[in-house]
């Protein structure tokens, strides 16, 4: 609960603050990696601090937080809270990094607002900052505890046993960990974080979902290869060191799955949307849905380049058979084959059951649309999930 006293004021200072918090990213970022050189090369996604993309996701989650203290001063975004948590412990944030950032966040408020941060200021924007982070700590912790690891130590070394080119730039490894010892549970539409050791030293972390099912006596990750700078995100140095050097006998350094884009264990009709390499958390709720024999409907929805691009295309068709009540349908802008959809998802003569949930990933305008057409036909805002690879935009650029 933010004080009345700092309610005031971060209501009063919150327009400024907006108004100047993607300079304040940009100038956090500096610092922190001028000080920290090892962040940006060990923990940090160095292709989107390139391409400017943490910097808006950074600006975005602390102009939402503060706006919803402002609004509801009694309450917490704990949507929001628990994304980034699950993606921190993915990572292996740990509690005392904390303090490392607010250490050079504020060196960088002062510095782009000036002499507009006054004592009084700085306290309630203080206030703001370790709300935020004690309640970002909390969630972490208590991940660490669920998956019974130490705070931050959540990396194994796993092999891998085969690989599986399933198109030109998407390929699934099959993972089982070096130890011998179970694979650790997870939830269908989890992820996990993959560290690789690249040329030049940096150990790079990418996240991949699961694109098996917790029944599955498989663990295994479909990477989709990105070319260079795109519209939807920078370079995939990761993706390419994987499907140029990784192959059967090799490991990994994997984590434990995390994840809060997770099948709702009920009886309530499932609608899953995704589009290119999107497909995977939904593949493995798929699969989890056939597994437990689903009878409620299920809807499966898809969009691609062309059926070539369309990866796990025949698991997306043969695990939507095997349940009681399902359907799928797919949409291509090349190459469409007879019963396809052509061009953008198009949900208008699509029937979604009464209080479906509907789960949806791929790229941020794809949701986007995809939401509004759920929206449209009479499914709650609240019952619609959503699941970005990369920081999350949703906020920066609502």
């Amino acid at each position: 609960m933010l004080s009345e006293k700092s309610t005031a004021t971060v209501r009063a200072t919150l327009p400024a603050v907006g108004a100047a918090v993607g300079d304040i990213a940009e100038l956090f970022y500096t610092k922190l990696f001028a000080a920290h050189p090892e962040l940006i090369r060990d923990l940090f996604n160095r292709g989107n601090q390139n391409a400017g993309l943490q910097k808006q996701a950074l600006a975005g989650s602390i102009a939402a937080f503060a706006t919803h203290l402002v609004g509801h001063p009694d309450t917490r975004p704990d949507v929001m809270l628990s994304r980034i948590a699950h993606k921190h412990a993915s990572l292996g944030v740990t509690r005392d990094q904390y303090a490392v950032v607010h250490q050079h966040l504020f060196e960088a408020i002062a510095e782009i607002l000036g002499e507009a941060v006054t004592p009084e200021v700085a306290q309630a924007w203080d206030e703001v900052y370790w709300l935020m982070a004690g309640a970002l700590i909390a969630v972490e912790e208590r991940l660490y505890a669920e998956q019974q690891v130490a705070a931050g130590d959540v990396w194994r070394e796993w092999t891998v046993t085969g690989r599986v080119e399933e198109t030109a730039d998407c390929t699934t490894f099959r993972l089982t960990p070096a130890d011998g010892a179970p694979a650790p549970a997870h939830r269908p539409g989890q992820y996990v974080s993959v560290q690789v050791e690249l040329p030049d030293g940096a150990r790079q972390i990418r996240q991949y979902s699961l694109s098996t099912s917790p029944g599955s006596p498989v663990r295994a990750i479909t990477v989709k290869r990105v070319h260079g700078p795109a519209a939807e995100g920078p370079d995939g140095e990761v993706s390419h060191h994987l499907h140029a050097r990784v192959h059967a006998g090799d490991t990994l350094r994997v984590s434990a799955p995390y994840g809060d884009l997770v099948l709702e264990d009920s009886g309530a009709p499932v609608l899953l949307a995704s589009a290119g390499i999107g497909c995977t958390p939904m593949l493995s709720m798929l699969e989890h849905l056939a597994d437990t024999g689903r009878t409620a409907p299920v809807t499966v929805l898809h969009a691609d380049r062309s059926p070539a691009d369309h990866p796990l295309r025949g698991d997306h068709r043969a695990l939507t058979h095997k349940l009681a009540d399902a359907s799928a349908r797919f949409w291509y802008e090349e190459a469409a084959e007879p019963g396809d959809g052509r061009g953008r998802m198009d949900l208008s003569a699509v029937p979604v059951a009464p209080d479906t949930r509907a789960y949806l990933c791929g790229p941020l305008p794809f949701m986007r649309a995809v939401r509004e057409q759920l929206i449209a036909k009479g499914v709650p805002a609240r019952d619609i999930h959503y699941e970005v690879f990369g920081p999350d935009l949703w906020l920066a650029s609502a």
